[in-house]
């Protein structure tokens, strides 16, 4: 793993928009809690994808995926998600006079519609409203991330924090592509992202943008630069790939050594190709991964072309403006007047909130069953290695888990 004085400036940003997610989205948790909605775990994540364009607003489905520069397949899913989780509620065009097929269970009094909780059955001229919950959601997401970036100025320093802000928008305006608030999720970024990276800017941004948002929109934008030389994902390669290497380890280390959610850091078919696994010797359980030839090869190459990137982006944006962007986002890392990173006081949760150990039902569940006790000790597993050890456990990318309502 390299040192970290070279981290890559996709691993920074990555870093840095996590843990404002992070520390966004437990204060979140608190107000909806206090709101009447225990549990309401719901990510910041979702707020750029979604619900944001539903303040005062009743889209169409359609309508919502061209707001959200998403593809209307990745937004009827979410909007399965929300459905189910009693965020939003979905409702056919007057206009349309065919039929709905309906469940024969009712909730709240209606028929469910077939297909309800998920993309199924969801069509593109259909009507999105937000509940009751998702209007209190948006009414509390809407000042936050002043309220959070304002903790940052008195954390770390409102010049370090200006020029971190600064050396982020000098960029961004600087971007030729539209580009999204947020970070889309793994399907978005290995397919739309593609296509959509010779798009010409075609709108800017006519406020300031929150800091997240900046952020990923620079993270974004490296992602398809790097993307168009490697065959291999950047969220696969700065995670799983990384963290392996020619020796064995157990599996189960892997979402402990990328800071990402075993749901998303498992060993699924994009990575087979790269890894070996063998089963563990007895009287040891489970099985063994390391990198295969090709994946030792792909770990290289993303080290070349992220390398790269950032010295293409040095003669595209200035050399000045981009070693300063690292050193503004670098130095977030370097502690100040003791040992624990400042950093990492956001990360220390709530009382009453999921990673602080408290049990509550998962998203849409009113009882907490086997598999969602489990994700809670995951969650509160990985905000303690975040509290220890920012720099080494936080992902080298963002991937966002469904299971932690979007949340990394």
């Amino acid at each position: 793993m390299p040192a970290e004085t070279t981290r890559p400036l996709s691993a920074l940003l990555s870093q840095v928009l996590v843990a404002f997610t992070l520390e966004l989205d437990d204060e979140f948790e608190k107000q909806m809690r206090e709101s009447g909605y225990a549990g309401a775990s719901l990510s910041v994540v979702i707020w750029f994808a979604l619900m944001r364009f539903l303040a005062g607003a009743r889209p169409s489905v359609r309508n919502l995926a061209a707001q959200s520069l998403s593809s209307e397949k990745c937004v009827k899913f979410e909007l399965g998600c929300l459905e189910r989780w009693s965020f939003i509620t979905l409702e056919a065009d007057p206009a349309d006079d065919r039929p709905i097929a309906v469940r024969p269970r009712r909730l709240g009094g209606r028929l469910l519609r077939d297909g309800w909780g998920s993309g199924r059955g969801i069509r593109s001229d259909w009507i999105v409203s937000p509940t009751a919950k998702g209007r209190r959601a948006i009414e509390i997401w809407t000042p936050l991330f002043d309220e959070i970036e304002s903790r940052w100025l008195a954390r770390f320093g409102s010049d370090d924090i200006a020029t971190l802000r600064s050396s982020l928008e000098d960029i961004a305006a600087q971007l030729d592509m539209d580009l999204p608030q947020g970070l889309p999720g793994l399907g978005e970024l290995d397919v739309t992202y593609k296509a959509r990276s010779t798009k010409t800017r075609s709108t800017h941004d006519a406020v300031p943008l929150p800091l997240p948002a900046l952020l990923s929109q620079l993270l974004l934008a490296f992602t398809v630069e790097f993307q168009r030389e490697s065959r291999v994902p950047l969220w696969l390669c700065a995670n799983t790939l990384r963290v392996l290497g020619d020796q064995p380890i157990p599996e189960s280390e892997i979402p402990h050594l990328t800071g990402c959610s075993p749901e998303t850091s498992g060993i699924g078919w994009q990575i087979k190709p790269f890894i070996v696994v063998e089963s563990a010797p007895t009287p040891r359980r489970g099985k063994l991964v390391r990198l295969s030839a090709l994946g030792l090869l792909a770990r290289e190459n993303y080290f070349n072309v992220t390398s790269a990137v950032e010295k293409r982006w040095e003669a595209h944006f200035g050399k000045q403006k981009i070693r300063r962007l690292r050193e503004s986002l670098s130095g977030l890392f370097v502690p100040r007047g003791g040992e624990r990173l400042l950093i990492a006081e956001g990360f220390i949760p709530h009382e009453g909130a999921v990673r602080s150990g408290t049990q509550a039902p998962a998203l849409g569940r009113h009882d907490v069953g086997a598999a969602a006790k489990q994700r809670m000790r995951d969650r509160v597993a990985q905000t303690a290695l975040f509290i220890r050890d920012p720099v080494g456990a936080l992902p080298h990318y963002p991937l966002w888990d469904m299971n932690r309502g979007f949340g990394p």
